[in-house]
């Protein structure tokens, strides 16, 4: 397809981003063309778009980024098969090799060699995004383009909780943002006896408990640990689950996990963390796992029959609805935390 199309570039090495022209994607033999439908900001589009140290050392400006999205195939390439124009598809945006020894192994969602869509390549803040048809995920009709483009994080949230048991444990989602909104749904659905949800902001707080957490802790009022501890008799939370990558927090969440417990860690610290490994982590014997994407396809499918089954409902914390060139309200929203989930549309 030849052409323009509108997208929010990142244009330079520094803060902000720009609604640009530019040209629509060509497509390779094993690719497809999408417009795109629903596109929701991410964690790691912030980070890029306020132009962090992390962010600085990754990406390489001018580009189009975004990475979560949903759309309608338009265009496939010559040795496409199993996709057509019409399709309704979001994507697996963890490009991999194939040949590491992760990959042969089939565990793809560490292939040593992963690049990202809208961090190492072209994303899909825009009206057209390419891809490989090996990345798509075939999305049912009736599926509101806003929830289909936010599958992607929801398998990060999944791929945290699910990593170990759940049902009738205690869980404690550290960081409110919108992974662990949906974390705390994830937990509630998959059995979880307690689901305590801790943050400093109020209202993703609220958003927590309309997701499905049983008790709110506000870490600025509350002491988080002495909660979670009276929360379980004293003895400490099965699960926690780390969303906020701030150094306090993920103390108190290796302070409040119980012997034997599990702490799952989703999260980027930006800065060092001081840890009691001796006493917090080894003499305790828990299991610390580190959390990067999504399996693939088993969280995908994980994702799916939830949405599907009604399980969980993620409308709650799709907060805001707006048009591509309003892009940056979007991340004004973000950075001040008054949101949920924030979907554009082109």
């Amino acid at each position: 397809m030849n052409g323009n199309m509108k997208a929010i570039v990142k244009h330079h090495r520094g803060p902000g981003a720009q609604l640009q022209e530019v040209p629509i994607p060509e497509i390779s033999e094993d690719e497809v063309l999408i417009k795109v439908k629903a596109t929701s900001i991410c964690g790691t589009d912030v980070h890029i778009y306020n132009w962090d140290e992390w962010s600085a050392s990754r990406v390489h400006p001018p580009y189009v980024f975004g990475h979560e999205f949903s759309g309608e195939v338009v265009e496939v390439g010559e040795i496409v098969s199993n996709y057509q124009p019409g399709d309704y598809v979001s994507a697996e945006t963890h490009l991999i090799c194939g040949h590491c020894p992760q990959c042969l192994v089939g565990q793809y969602h560490i292939c040593e060699n992963t690049k990202i869509i809208g961090v190492d390549t072209q994303g899909c803040f825009a009206e057209y995004v390419a891809l490989p048809a090996s990345n798509l995920w075939r999305n049912p009709a009736d599926m509101p383009s806003d929830i289909a483009s936010i599958q992607e994080p929801m398998g990060n949230a999944v791929h945290t909780v699910l990593n170990g048991e759940v049902a009738g444990m205690s869980v404690a989602v550290i960081g409110c943002g919108p992974i662990g909104l949906m974390a705390a749904g994830v937990a509630k659905a998959a059995g979880a006896s307690q689901v305590l949800a801790i943050d400093l902001n109020p209202y993703r707080l609220e958003l927590a408990k309309e997701m499905g957490a049983t008790t709110i802790i506000h870490a600025g009022e509350q002491d988080p640990v002495d909660e979670a501890r009276r929360l379980t008799n004293g003895h400490g939370v099965d699960v926690i689950c780390e969303m906020s990558g701030h150094p306090v927090a993920m103390d108190q969440g290796f302070k409040m996990v119980t012997n034997g417990g599990r702490v799952s860690i989703l999260s980027l610290p930006t800065q060092p963390v001081t840890l009691d490994v001796t006493n917090d982590i080894v003499f305790k014997g828990i299991t610390v796992q580190g959390i990067t994407g999504r399996k693939m396809y088993e969280t995908w499918q994980q994702v799916s029959r939830l949405l599907h089954s009604g399980q969980v409902n993620v409308e709650p914390m799709i907060t805001h609805h707006l048009s591509l060139a309003e892009f940056e309200k979007g991340f004004q929203l973000m950075n001040e935390g008054k949101c949920g989930k924030v979907v554009l549309h082109p």
